[in-house]
């Protein structure tokens, strides 16, 4: 298992290192001049943005102190954003450079009059890049035509990838919109049609957001009136010690039947136990593979898969198990892979997190590879699942293709 997790690692910082040298080669070696300041300023850009990345992501899981974390996560996680669109520009860039060429080799080329010029002593001097660098004639020269075209589509692709970032950056930093959806469920009595279940999920409050942001998502849940909210895990990346003034704001949430929680794989990774103690004390009721009665129907939750690493891994027998299966039940699991094993118990609607819908396109492709259900609403068997895109982001504070979101689930009955 070492040895995969080494070749896969050193595949992994190839690849990544590979791509970075691509993009310098285009967009620094290419259309600046050898030993000139424009090129050291960019091969510094292109040496620091990698570094910054993995310095950000290792002072976070390796408990550096938290002002260190906060300083180093947003250059080190938005280079990883930004970098991800620059190499897809560049490949699209690749796709359009040979149709610039075609036109730019199709112009005219404007007529000069001849100028007298002295005999040369020495030759120019000359850049493999840039052309003639030295004028030994005493008048400006132009650049190739070679070194235009490749800052003309640098230039657009950086634009291009800058303005994807900034724009994903702005939907993640002013908050999650809110989504409504109505779900039947056949068991659910009259008297409980249209209850309403807030479902946030995957928050992800830490070294990039902080108490600022869970206010704003504290405040569109409260604004939707809910009868409920269920926290579907991955609230947290970091210690209690660090975020507890971020998470502070959960303490206002506000619903007729309460809030709940279960644990996502980032709380494991945080230290579940401490947190979940911590929710608590805010007033939220954690579910440990337990379950509630709501009066019209059953609301169970189960740890997450990354509890099992922790022993405390889902257990639904504990939560399901002894049940009465004429009530309509609904239960919390962070990850929607779990959703076969509701249907085993006879769930009604499994309520979800985890994916974040992709996040960064094209990201989106790997998520749905690896889960049942990317985003929404679907059906198994006789279990419904849905699947939140969360309200806030992992790594880059970036959305791009996946907004956030929170989620007012409606429940109706069919006898209503």
């Amino acid at each position: 298992m070492v040895v995969v997790f080494v070749l896969v690692a050193a595949a992994v910082l190839a690849a990544f290192a590979a791509l970075h040298y691509y993009a310098w080669r285009r967009l620094v070696r290419e259309t600046t001049a050898k030993g000139g300041w424009p090129r050291r300023i960019g091969t510094l850009v292109f040496v620091a943005g990698p570094v910054l990345v993995f310095a950000a992501l290792g002072a976070e899981r390796g408990g550096a102190p938290f002002l260190l974390q906060q300083v180093l996560a947003w250059p080190g996680f938005l280079w990883l954003a930004f970098a991800l669109y620059l190499l897809l520009a560049l490949l699209v860039g690749e796709v359009v450079r040979p149709v610039l060429a075609r036109l730019m080799g199709a112009r005219p080329a404007p007529r000069v009059d001849p100028i007298p010029v002295p005999e040369l002593t020495e030759l120019p001097q000359l850049d493999p890049v840039v052309g003639v660098l030295d004028d030994t004639v005493g008048r400006p020269l132009a650049p190739t035509r070679r070194l235009v075209l490749a800052r003309t589509v640098g230039a657009a692709a950086t634009l291009a990838a800058a303005g994807v970032v900034a724009g994903g950056a702005y939907g993640v930093l002013r908050g999650p919109t809110v989504k409504r959806v109505t779900v039947p469920l056949a068991k659910l009595p009259r008297a409980a049609h249209g209850f309403r279940i807030a479902v946030v999920s995957d928050v992800h409050l830490g070294p990039v957001l902080g108490r600022g942001f869970a206010e704003n998502v504290v405040d569109t849940i409260n604004a939707t009136q809910p009868d409920l909210i269920a926290v579907v895990g991955d609230l947290v990346d970091g210690s209690v010690e660090d975020l507890a003034p971020a998470v502070a704001p959960l303490a206002r949430l506000s619903a007729r039947h309460g809030t709940y929680f279960v644990t996502g794989n980032h709380e494991y990774f945080s230290g579940a136990d401490p947190w979940v103690d911590h929710v608590r004390e805010l007033g939220l009721r954690p579910l440990e593979n337990a379950r509630a009665d709501i009066g019209a129907f059953d609301l169970a939750g189960v740890n997450d898969i990354a509890g099992e690493n922790y022993g405390e891994g889902p257990d639904y027998a504990k939560a399901l198990g002894d049940r009465d299966t004429s009530r309509a039940s609904v239960l919390m699991a962070h990850q929607p892979v779990m959703i076969h094993q509701a249907v085993q118990h006879g769930v009604d609607l499994q309520l979800s997190g985890h994916t974040h819908g992709g996040q960064l396109w094209p990201g989106n492709f790997v998520a749905a590879a690896s889960n049942p259900t990317l985003a929404g609403l679907d059906r198994y068997g006789d279990t419904q699942l849905y699947v939140s895109r969360g309200a806030g982001a992992w790594g880059p504070p970036v959305r791009v293709g996946a907004p956030s979101d929170i989620t007012v689930v409606q429940l109706a009955s069919k006898q209503a």
